[in-house]
């Protein structure tokens, strides 16, 4: 059921191949490689996963796959240092690869007062960063179990499918999202329940599986093409200086990672 509130409004974001043009996560393999966190076949792995990944679609198999890889790569990496490797690298990774419409699109919906959420299946130690850098309101992401501040290779939370649409329910029935009248935006099949918890859903570069769902349902398909450097667009409005978690009821019991922004929310309260 689509939480309502008659009123606030939220637009839902996939991250990899929506807003930016790879997946995320593998595409920090070489500063990881570079802070001597992982070999060079392992960026080599990496480098392949993100071929596949990219021509192939996120198809359940593939995102097992992956998770699979991902979470036997960090076992053993220090939390600490996978934080700093993020945030020294971060516009240098994922500048070049966000979507220009991607960047068209969330300043249209922040001028329309929404709600920014990014709700993506990747790390919350690049989520989160990443969402920071984008003025993102809040990011709903995979958190991995961390044991003496490292990480165990073992998932806590995974934000997947079926999951990803609980997350944003529980978070709309918190906050007071209309779902009904709010929007949202992913590439692949894995995410149709997501899709599906929105009033406005949109299939953006959609895998053909999504593509084939989208069609029979009539929702509309968005092309983005033009991965373009974020400070050489018009200039979102200032990043925040931090992303401060969210203490939402059942999503955090279970280990969801959502972030906000203190000041923008006193401002919507005021």
């Amino acid at each position: 059921m689509r939480a309502t509130s008659g009123g606030r409004t939220a637009a839902f974001f996939d991250l990899d191949k929506t807003i930016i043009a790879k997946s995320s996560t593998l595409a920090f393999s070489r500063p990881f490689q570079a802070g001597g966190l992982i070999s060079r076949r392992a960026v080599l792995r990496s480098a392949y996963a993100q071929f596949v990944y990219l021509v192939g679609g996120a198809d359940h198999d593939q995102m097992e796959k992956m998770r699979a890889f991902m979470s036997q790569l960090c076992a053993g990496w220090d939390v600490a240092t996978v934080q700093d490797i993020v945030a020294d690298t971060l516009h240098h990774v994922v500048d070049p690869i966000v979507y220009d419409e991607a960047v068209s699109l969330i300043e249209e919906h922040r001028l329309h007062g929404r709600d920014i959420v990014i709700v993506s299946t990747s790390g919350a130690e690049v989520v989160g960063p990443i969402g920071e850098m984008l003025g993102a309101d809040r990011v709903i992401a995979t958190r991995m179990v961390i044991e003496d501040g490292k990480y165990t290779g073992d998932i806590e939370y995974y934000a997947y499918a079926e999951e990803k649409a609980r997350a944003i329910e529980e978070l709309a029935r918190e906050v007071g999202y209309d779902l009904e009248a709010s929007f949202a935006y992913s590439d692949s099949v894995t995410d149709v329940p997501m899709l599906e918890a929105i009033g406005h859903p949109h299939a953006v570069n959609p895998d053909r599986e999504l593509r084939r769902v989208a069609a029979s349902k009539g929702w509309p398909v968005l092309v983005f093409t033009k991965p373009v450097a974020l400070r050489s667009r018009v200039p979102l409005p200032p990043v925040r200086p931090t992303l401060t978690a969210l203490a939402v009821g059942g999503v955090v019991a279970v280990g969801g990672v959502l972030w906000t922004n203190a000041r923008r929310r006193r401002a919507a309260g005021a």
